[in-house]
């Protein structure tokens, strides 16, 4: 029984430590360059995960500048060139979850395709993984990258955590200040509209909340399903998309507090300032509160929000088709 054990042991060990993969014939196996190298080439990347060793992971991909951004706990730990969806086959933009990973990785809709260290985007196909970066975009709708970044990227991902894909452009600086989540007093009034509240649905995982100007409207994901869902009125005035993480400061409500890590299409907006316009169900927020930890995920958007625009949630992974 004993020898049973360890043999299971080794197996797994010996699986979790796994030589890496061996480049195909058309596959970019990438070149690693200097931390604050301005000019990219196809295949360039930057990795540097000891500078912010621990903490939540957020993907960002740029589709003009053809770059995937990667941060931990805010801090920028890598970049890479990445080759996205050529004219007839679009990369579709908009806030993602990881809903899949795989070391080796066969396309089921082209056949013999291999798609190493894929990190599944949607069900409909889309995901990122080690392909060939021909200095364009050229893909059937994934992200390709560079094997030897693809590789290095997938050690530090988990089911669940959010992924970016936007048309504008990254500003990969952090900001300073942290603020705080909205805030609601016990008069406010809910705006009109539904409220779906319903956390059952994913007892567990990794939390993002997505507020949608454009829709006037909240929505909360955990492991990538959709748990809840409100009006939100009042929440104007800026523009483009921000991202921020929860940290473990809290005020004497019980609030954490939040730092801006990235965006694109304008300045980070205050949260300060929008919690004091914007009017939310009461019984939402207080539900949302609950569930925030250190390094869950706030995304701030003047985009709309949308079964097209997210990961979705999928019934059966073994009826997807994947597009290398």
């Amino acid at each position: 029984m004993r020898n049973h054990h360890f043999l299971a042991t080794s197996i797994a060990l010996g699986s979790l430590f796994a030589a890496p993969l061996a480049p195909a014939a058309d596959m970019t196996k990438g070149h690693a360059v200097a931390p604050f190298t301005q000019e990219f080439n196809s295949g360039d990347y930057v990795w540097n995960p000891e500078i912010s060793p621990t903490g939540p992971v957020i993907i960002v991909v740029s589709l003009p500048e053809q770059v995937l951004y990667v941060y931990r706990n805010g801090v920028r730990i890598g970049r890479s060139t990445i080759s996205s969806g050529k004219a007839s086959h679009h990369t579709p933009t908009g806030v993602f979850t990881i809903l899949q990973k795989n070391v080796k990785h066969t396309s089921s809709i082209f056949k013999g395709a291999s798609m190493p260290y894929m990190e599944r985007l949607t069900w409909g196909g889309v995901a990122m993984h080690a392909g060939n970066l021909p200095g364009y975009p050229a893909s059937h709708g994934c992200v390709r990258l560079p094997l030897d970044f693809a590789q290095m990227l997938y050690t530090v991902t988990s089911d669940g955590m959010t992924v970016i894909v936007t048309n504008r452009k990254s500003t990969p600086d952090n900001t300073a200040a942290p603020s705080l989540l909205f805030a609601a007093a016990p008069g406010d009034v809910a705006p009109p509209g539904g409220t779906v509240w319903v956390p059952e649905k994913a007892p567990a995982g990794p939390v993002s909340i997505i507020v949608s100007s454009a829709d006037g409207a909240a929505y909360v994901y955990r492991n990538g399903i959709e748990i809840g869902r409100a009006t939100v009125g009042g929440v104007s005035g800026f523009s483009g998309w921000h991202v921020y993480s929860a940290l473990d400061d809290v005020d004497a409500d019980g609030r954490h507090e939040w730092l801006p890590t990235v965006g694109g299409g304008g300045s980070a907006p205050n949260i300060h300032d929008i919690a004091k316009q914007a009017s939310v169900d009461p019984q939402f927020l207080y539900g949302v509160r609950t569930l925030i930890t250190l390094g869950t995920t706030l995304i701030l958007t003047d985009a709309p929000v949308s079964v097209s625009t997210c990961s979705g949630t999928g019934s059966n992974i073994h009826t997807t088709t994947e597009t290398p």
